[in-house]
């Protein structure tokens, strides 16, 4: 048995859901076997030589935020004087220089795990002291071997457990969390803004001898109005949760809190980040918020609560939801929690027009009306190029309007942002 295995088992019926955490010896070392089948012993060797080279080391993973903690703690620690590399999944894959640059990563055989092996040649070749990297595996066996194999983190990273990707790490948000904790360092620190399953994570640390370390927001952490004045210095709108997060982790290693900021607050936003634009188009106010990285209900929502407060009185509110007919559950989820916006017991204001693009959109549609969202509020637009969907969407704005994109970057949903950006007044844009 490996007694610093934290994973999880598969249930009878054999359709690949999770539930309790098992300490487990040989189903793990099988998986992992089959996983590092192209790597000899050798090769394995000259990996963990490579990772022995680069004595920090910050595996982030979580549901939502992955990217923009993994770019803002590369940023702080490049700010603090540490040769830093820096590898993020995200919306596109970019491997970030010590000096800032980013080169897109060549995958020519798609995403695979044993891509963290060549990330850390590459960091050692540029003499990084730290690497920042972020998981790329959903298994919660793979998001195991992924630390324990590959990364072997001084520092782990769970930015957050939320319903998403239940059919691979559910059913359950408590399953979720058992999946990430996957990633905990062996005998490290954790650090983590999810307030609600720390006692998931907390048995996870006790397993492998690690610290757990919970950060608050930042309004916590620094205090209300030097929170606000921090978050505004952001290029893009950033969480109070990440940015404490980041900043925790950079401080603790040894950069100087100013310093730190300073570096966070100039790095470039990852693809999928939430940037708001301003449109006049033939007489409208426009404005576009790209939520479409927020994949779960309590992101979208939290979002949606920043755009709407942020837009001021507008004549209309507009939800773009971009649908993956390969993502079924979370166009259940969203379309059930949809409808509780604008309720009378509910601080938000509701939608005028929600607009489906993508694809398996009547799964979405169906979840919200049965949940009561009226079916008058839905404009189908599966199947519409980007441009029709622009002016179908310009044509519901009325004078003013927010409109904000929600569900999946991918398929389309970037390229809707692009849309939009280059429509965007310039000194917004």
């Amino acid at each position: 048995m490996d007694p610093l295995a934290w994973t999880s088992k598969l249930d009878g019926d054999g359709r690949g859901r999770y539930r309790a955490p098992v300490l487990t010896g040989l189903g793990l070392l099988s998986g992992m076997a089959a996983a590092l089948a192209g790597l000899g012993v050798t090769e394995l060797a000259v990996h963990r030589r490579r990772l022995d080279g680069i004595g920090i080391r910050v595996h982030v993973n979580g549901t939502r935020g992955k990217s923009s903690v993994t770019r803002m703690i590369a940023a702080g620690l490049r700010a603090g004087g540490i040769r830093t590399c820096a590898k993020t999944t995200g919306t596109t894959a970019r491997f970030i220089l010590p000096d800032g640059h980013e080169v897109p990563i060549y995958r020519p055989a798609g995403a695979n795990i044993i891509e963290q092996r060549r990330i850390v040649a590459v960091a050692a070749a540029y003499e990084a002291e730290a690497l920042v990297i972020e998981c790329m595996a959903l298994q919660p066996r793979l998001q195991s071997l992924c630390e324990l194999r590959l990364v072997r983190s001084t520092h782990g990273v769970i930015t957050n457990a939320r319903p998403d990707h239940l059919d691979v790490m559910g059913p359950s948000p408590d399953d979720v969390a058992r999946a990430l904790a996957g990633t905990t360092p062996v005998g490290g620190k954790l650090y983590t803004s999810e307030q609600e399953r720390l006692a998931i994570l907390q048995e996870a640390a006790d397993d492998r001898k690690s610290e757990l370390i919970p950060v608050g927001t930042l309004e916590e952490e620094m205090g209300e109005d030097e929170a606000t004045k921090t978050l505004a210095s952001f290029r893009y709108t950033e969480h109070s949760d990440n940015v404490a997060l980041a900043l925790r982790v950079c401080t603790d290693i040894g950069v100087e809190t100013e310093a730190a900021l300073a570096g966070m607050t100039q790095a470039a936003p990852d693809p999928g980040a939430t940037i708001e634009r301003r449109l006049r188009f033939f007489g409208r106010d426009i404005v576009f918020v790209n939520g479409f990285a927020a994949n779960d209900p309590i992101s979208t929502r939290q979002i949606w609560a920043m755009a709407t407060r942020r837009a001021g009185p507008v004549e209309r509110c507009i939800a773009l939801m971009n649908c993956r007919a390969d993502r079924p559950d979370r166009s259940q989820l969203l379309g059930e929690a949809f409808e509780r916006w604008g309720r009378s017991d509910d601080e938000l204001p509701g939608v005028d027009h929600v607009v489906l693009m993508g694809t398996g959109t009547f799964l979405f549609a169906d979840a919200a009306v049965k949940a009561g969202l009226h079916p008058s509020k839905l404009v189908f637009a599966e199947g519409f190029t980007t441009e029709q969907i622009f002016e179908r969407v310009v044509a519901l704005c009325g004078t003013s309007a927010l409109v904000m994109g929600m569900g999946n970057i991918g398929g389309g949903g970037l390229e809707l942002v692009s849309y939009f950006r280059n429509r965007a007044e310039p000194e917004v844009a």
